[in-house]
């Protein structure tokens, strides 16, 4: 029996596994999933999996088939290549969970051209992932293989799965364009989404440079039709390039919300949108300086500004005014055309459209750029909203070339797992040797179908890693989410974590005599960055969460001293360092919660297209983890933020920062709620107060509909494991 011929009615693993949502005796039978698990691999990976002599026959053979590279193995000694492969088996990994195992082995073992059966386990594909991103240093290649099988780092999708094969798209996990008011911008734009799109990746695009629909078109005796052509040329390009249909190309378009075209820009996502209008696919993000929440707050009409005047009068692109800034002179301006409306008028449309799609991603600008400490300026953000960097215009003839090569960029990505991090044997090592992996991601990426692309990494060099698990490590430690010990436990975290970055990026400057572009411009270099570490500590003060970093290193502010003289000698390598991306599939095969939100569910069901529903229980679920365990819908969004803005104050870039409602509400969540049902007035007042605790940006807004509820285990909330 092959993989094809595997009939889902022959095997007992999905069954097994849906019975882990139907309570025994008010209980949940945890007890399935590992027989699920069990049964998975008696069932499907043993039978299926292609059987080799030793290693290096099972290398040679994956070479010469073309499954994989042989470049980077010839850096290593056959010796070697015998040892580490020995390491990791003596480590006995074992998943945890059937959905953990079926998700490996469904999405990112590498399988025979036919399909029929496994070329990899587990343990060999962190083999090839620490080979490939240690380039033949051995003492890297060993630590990489210590950090991913004992699961501390899982390397993004793009990187884990690609890694080491000779068919494979690119490592890195998104990217950030612009396009600026001339018809070579949008015309090269399209074609930069439909190259980008090919070889993986979602791609974010902004729009707020165009010029608003009706604004006159120079030599042309017309109009100009807006921005929303633009977006349905930009979805169909997403939808055509598609890498053969094997995944859906996903796009994201963020507009100002200053700009002319704003309501027809949220409209456009509508359901009830006029179809020659609407975007089905495409992901919508809106920009938002400081004066619109004080517009709002102040009931005020606000201006919004044609694009194509302000760049005339200010001489630079629209995205790189700044609004809050400049507003009053804008208004005054009768140069700048302008179109009048109500704030709250905006602010209504905005929770509307979020109520009935999840849509608009917010990004709070100001924010993002009163904290940056890279000279330039921050205009957009990505697919998931957590990449934020510096950005500039370029300029195009007409032939398409660029007279002047602007950047724009790249997202190379990686995930710390907290729950398995916290128990490093070195901390600090742990997160340098993850900075060293992704510093290979981002030296060896070179996009020569999009020249900005290209440019904005080679000068950055930026890579962002994050974090996954909170909520399961906090459940593992009896803490409830949003409790003080939570809020300090992931200050601390991820203040460790940007220490650690930077003292190993100052390592590779200091190695390589090179630091990222304009490093001597940046907070880093004149040392205000590091005001905030040196004034004050960081350190844990609660008793729980000191006993937590007992056997960790704890900086001081005369270690952060020590670091920024260090810094300001030697540079930095890396632009950019962290980002807490969403994790999806890689939380699962990590066995731990996604990002650092609550989970939703105790049983968590995720459909698959071939296979049906298939049901992950909570991490380290059982009696004295389940009173930890409340669902995010029925947790106060507010102490989702306040857990995310105590991580927000250590990462130079952003987070996906999910908010989760229901329909109805549960009683008492929400002091000022009058009435259980959700409205509008309840996802405003929750985006202004994650504006004013300083959050960068939110991706979506998921709402739990009343019909939407199923019978089964996780109605149990609190029922007995």
């Amino acid at each position: 029996m092959s993989l094809k011929d595997i009939n889902i009615s022959d095997v007992s693993y999905f069954k097994l596994n849906n019975e882990l949502n139907r309570p025994v005796d008010g209980k949940i039978p945890l007890n399935r999933d590992k027989e699920a698990l069990t049964a998975f691999f008696k069932e499907n990976v043993i039978p299926n999996t292609k059987q080799f002599p030793d290693l290096k026959a099972k290398l040679t053979y994956l070479v010469d088939n073309d499954y994989l590279e042989a470049d980077f193995l010839s850096k290593y000694t056959d010796a070697f290549l015998e040892e580490i492969h020995n390491y990791l088996l003596e480590q006995h990994f074992e998943f945890k969970s059937f959905m953990a195992a079926y998700k490996f082995h469904n999405q990112y073992a590498l399988k025979t051209n036919d399909g029929q059966y496994y070329l990899e386990t587990f343990e060999d594909r962190v083999l090839i992932n620490a080979l490939y991103f240690a380039n033949g240093d051995e003492a890297l290649a060993l630590d990489l293989a210590d950090e991913m099988i004992h699961q501390r780092y899982q390397p993004a999708t793009p990187s884990f799965l690609n890694a080491g094969r000779k068919r494979r798209g690119e490592f890195v996990s998104c990217f950030l364009i612009q396009i600026t008011d001339d018809m070579n911008s949008i015309g090269r734009g399209i074609n930069s989404a439909l190259q980008l799109s090919r070889i993986g990746g979602g791609v974010g695009i902004t729009l707020s440079n165009l010029r608003e629909a009706g604004s006159p078109i120079k030599g042309i005796d017309g109009a100009s039709s807006g921005v929303l052509p633009v977006m349905k040329l930009l979805e169909d390009s997403f939808s055509y390039s598609n890498q053969l249909g094997q995944r859906q190309g996903a796009g994201a378009v963020y507009l100002n919300v200053f700009h002319p075209d704003i309501i027809n820009f949220l409209s456009a996502k509508k359901e009830n949108a006029d179809e020659k209008a609407r975007v089905k696919t495409l992901s919508l993000g809106v920009i938002v300086p400081d004066k619109y929440y004080e517009l709002v707050r102040e009931d005020q009409d606000m201006y919004l500004f044609s694009p194509y005047s302000v760049e005339r009068v200010y001489g630079v692109p629209f995205s790189y005014v700044d609004i809050t800034k400049e507003y009053d002179n804008l208004v005054q301006n009768d140069q700048i055309k302008k179109y009048k409306i109500k704030a709250r008028d905006l602010e209504l449309e905005i929770s509307k459209l979020q109520q009935e799609s999840g849509y608009p991603y917010i990004l709070n600008i100001d924010t993002v750029n009163r904290t940056n400490p890279i000279d330039g300026k921050i205009i957009m953000s990505n697919l998931c909203s957590e990449i934020q960097q510096v950005q500039t215009p370029s300029i195009l003839n007409d032939r398409q070339e660029y007279e002047q090569m602007g950047t724009d960029v790249s997202c190379n990505l990686g995930s710390t797992n907290i729950v398995n991090l916290m128990t490093s044997p070195d901390f600090g090592k742990s997160v340098r040797i993850m900075t060293r992996a992704l510093t290979f991601v981002t030296d060896e990426s070179d996009i020569q179908a999009v020249p900005t692309i290209a440019h904005g990494n080679d000068l950055s060099h930026s890579i962002g890693l994050g974090a996954m698990g909170l909520h399961t490590f906090l459940a593992k430690h009896q803490i409830d989410y949003g409790a003080p010990e939570a809020l300090e436990f992931i200050s601390t975290y991820f203040m460790l974590l940007n220490y650690w970055t930077l003292v190993e990026s100052n390592q590779i400057a200091k190695e390589r005599h090179q630091t990222f572009y304009n490093f001597e411009k940046s907070d880093y270099a004149n040392g205000q960055y590091f005001k905030k570490y040196t004034d004050q500590s960081f350190a844990p003060t609660l008793p729980a969460v000191k006993a937590l970093f007992e056997n960790i290193f704890i900086p001081d502010e005369s270690d952060w001293a020590i670091l920024q003289m260090a810094v300001q000698k030697d540079g930095l390598y890396h632009q950019n360092r962290l980002a807490v991306a969403p994790t999806g599939s890689i939380s699962y095969i990590n066995d731990t919660s996604a990002s650092l939100h609550p989970i939703t569910r105790l049983i968590e069901e995720r459909t698959e297209k071939k296979n049906g529903k298939l049901y992950f229980p909570a991490p380290l679920l059982n009696n004295d983890t389940l009173p930890f365990y409340k669902s995010a819908y029925d947790t106060d969004m507010r102490q989702v933020i306040d857990v995310y803005a105590a991580a927000q104050q250590h990462i130079d870039q952003g987070m996906s920062l999910t908010l989760f409602l229901r329909s109805t509400m549960p009683e008492g969540l929400y002091d000022w709620k009058h009435e259980p049902e959700q409205t509008t007035r309840d996802l405003s007042i929750l985006r202004n107060y994650a504006y004013y605790q300083g959050i960068k940006s939110i991706y979506y807004v998921r709402t739990f509909t009343d019909n939407a509820q199923e019978i089964g285990s996780n109605d149990c909330e609190s029922c007995i494991i």
